[in-house]
């Protein structure tokens, strides 16, 4: 797909995986059942996701590249590993078979679930599922970026293909691009010469999202505030960020500018040209089912 690029798409990502399954009562009858609440269960299913390779307590797999506070997510690992559905070996997370047959349940529910949603007429649902899936297969087999390691989550969660045109279809498809783009985005700030932690205050700066530190602190509750102040410490010294305020710097600026340019080159160029002439009509039609999913 030749520039520009359809940025409208991108937003629209995870506002959809945020709602998709918003109406599903599977998961809280399972999470009254089991003894657990929302964060473990989910942090279950989402080991499921990383198949039978497990997972490692590194960044980018389950601590956050932008993350300086380790182990976040060890409470809901030890409540999954108390209700007899995660087992932790040499390092690595799995799920046992009881947590595998759990994973299995909770896509059938959702398969179930997505069959009862009729967000637009059924011709355009089905061709905003077929054209979604087009840009993943393309996206995620294409040469860049080199090093990724978010895509294969999506390989995971596809399973067994669902019926084409499906909503499942456009799940899979909206899942595996969200995916794809965190691994695009990495590599941009990598290229760029940035730590995951010091490029998410920048991004919140350039984006105006905080008044003051303690603002900027709370949009950051997985650093600890002395790393986020030694973060601006270091954007101020590199001429990122003013000295006395919270605004980035015209340097700042377009170094931020070029990280999210590269994020959509590498995200967007292998996009068939079919689909980029379609893109508009993907954009509102995406939109029209996140409005319909609300």
């Amino acid at each position: 797909m030749r520039p520009p690029y359809p940025i409208a798409i991108v937003p629209l990502l995870p506002e959809f995986l945020q709602r998709r399954r918003a109406k599903m009562t599977f998961p809280l009858r399972m999470m009254d059942e089991l003894g657990l609440d929302r964060p473990a269960y989910f942090w279950v299913i989402n080991l499921s996701y990383r198949g039978a390779q497990g997972a490692l307590a590194e960044p980018g797999d389950l601590d956050s590249v932008y993350a300086t506070i380790g182990k976040r997510w060890l409470p809901m690992a030890a409540a999954a590993r108390g209700a007899g559905l995660a087992e932790e070996r040499d390092g690595r997370w799995y799920l046992t078979s009881k947590g595998r047959d759990l994973a299995q349940r909770q896509r059938a529910a959702e398969r179930e679930h997505y069959a009862t949603l009729a967000p637009l007429p059924r011709d355009e649902l089905s061709e905003l599922a077929r054209l979604l899936d087009t840009a993943l297969r393309a996206a995620a087999t294409a040469n860049e970026p080199a090093a990724r390691s978010h895509t294969p989550w999506a390989v995971v969660y596809r399973g067994e293909d669902p019926a084409d045109g499906s909503f499942a279809q456009l799940d899979v498809a909206v899942y595996g691009l969200w995916q794809v783009r965190d691994d695009c985005h990495m590599a941009a700030w990598r290229a760029a010469g940035m730590t995951g932690p010091d490029v998410e205050v920048l991004t919140r700066l350039w984006r105006n999202e905080a008044s003051d530190e303690n603002a900027l602190g709370e949009l950051l509750p997985h650093q600890r505030p002395a790393d986020v102040v030694a973060g601006l410490s270091r954007l101020r010294a590199d001429g990122r960020v003013e000295p006395e305020a919270l605004r980035v710097t015209p340097r700042g600026a377009a170094l931020r500018r070029r990280i999210e340019d590269e994020t959509d080159r590498l995200f967007f160029e292998p996009w068939p040209d079919q689909l980029g002439r379609k893109a508009d009509w993907v954009a509102r039609a995406l939109s029209e089912v996140n409005a319909a999913l609300a």
